[in-house]
């Protein structure tokens, strides 16, 4: 954790006065628009229930900063920007339709920021999409963040029925559904006093599931899906994201026995599974080996363990942005993505 400069903690005051009035812990609810729907203390205090923390706001944020693109898309596509401060932590581009707005929010850093530049925002609430973001070896934990009277929130999908503990990105106990997202839009849209908003945007997302899903018929057809790396590569247990996609376009995950969210699997093991469709994660950001689709694909057609498996043979790729593999908003898109990949492939009845 980095050392807090005098010149950041002096203008804490401003900070501190201004958040004085929130109780802290984390939050949940819904939002769509352009400005708040509420901005004074009308239906004030709001407090939220957030991955066994409690927040109790007393004003609407007006300087929120999101540490993960995920919560960031969110706010985004609830017309909030103006509300935000700040932003961290990207593995994409910006989702489509937002980009105007998201061009007017400081981006903080690409990776994780530091607890100091997150300070140097003057936040007056903190999101984050992942609980290793907020906790040791993150930015700060939320303990660090509500001394100085600053809320700070999780999203729900990363800690209702997952244990982080076990060791890796963790592990789920229970599938994660659809509904955890749609829960962190109504919690974030409560929190901004854009409930109107948020409920659209749920309305929208699962039009959009019933749109890419009708009629699909996917039962005979094995996904695997590959986030990053190619010496261990991180593929995808049963149940964080892409068992939600898979789940909803009816289809298998070639590594539905492991409830790791994303475990580490040799190539030889992928052989002997052999997947029918690769699901690809083309990532923009630069940690491990074979971030972007093509690194992969480059890795998948020439490595030895790999070359001859069905769906390298037969090109069946479909590419996710990592977003869509991750617990958001963009798994609607994932959800889209595989639905028309299996129908190009001729695999959905």
């Amino acid at each position: 954790m980095p050392v807090l400069r005098t010149p950041a903690l002096l203008r804490a005051p401003a900070l501190v006065l201004a958040s004085a009035l929130l109780l802290t812990a984390c939050a949940s609810s819904g939002g769509d628009g352009a400005r708040p729907e509420a901005t004074s203390a009308a239906g004030r205090p709001v407090t939220i229930d957030n991955c066994g923390h409690e927040v109790t706001l007393r004003s609407v944020p007006e300087r929120a900063v999101s540490l993960n693109q995920g919560t960031t898309e969110i706010l985004l596509s609830l017309g909030l920007a103006d509300r935000m401060a700040g932003t961290a932590t990207w593995t994409d581009p910006v989702m489509k339709g937002v980009e105007e707005a998201n061009a007017s929010v400081p981006r903080l850093a690409d990776n994780t920021p530091s607890f100091e530049k997150v300070l140097d925002a003057e936040p007056d609430f903190v999101t984050a999409s992942f609980v290793s973001t907020l906790g040791k070896g993150g930015v700060a934990t939320r303990e660090q963040f509500e001394k100085l009277g600053v809320p700070t929130y999780v999203s729900p999908s990363d800690c209702s029925g997952k244990d982080n503990d076990s060791g890796g990105d963790g592990s789920r106990s229970e599938p994660l559904t659809l509904d955890a997202v749609y829960g962190e839009i109504r919690d974030l849209a409560r929190a901004f006093g854009v409930e109107e908003r948020g409920e659209k945007l749920v309305t929208r997302l699962k039009q959009r599931v019933r749109t890419a899903t009708a009629a699909l018929d996917a039962s005979d057809v094995s996904l695997m899906y590959w986030f990053a790396n190619s010496q261990s590569p991180y593929l995808a247990g049963c149940c964080g994201a892409p068992g939600a996609i898979t789940r909803a376009v009816g289809a298998k995950n070639a590594f539905s026995d492991t409830h790791d969210e994303w475990p580490q699997i040799n190539w030889e093991t992928v052989a002997d599974r052999d997947p029918d469709v690769i699901v690809i994660g083309d990532l923009t950001r630069k940690q491990q080996t074979a971030e972007t689709a093509a690194a992969k694909i480059r890795f998948l057609e020439t490595h030895p363990a790999t070359r001859n498996l069905s769906a390298v043979r037969k090109n069946r790729y479909v590419l996710l942005s990592g977003q869509a593999m991750n617990p958001s908003i963009r798994t609607i898109e994932g959800i889209e993505k595989v639905a028309a990949g299996l129908r190009d492939f001729g695999l959905a009845k």
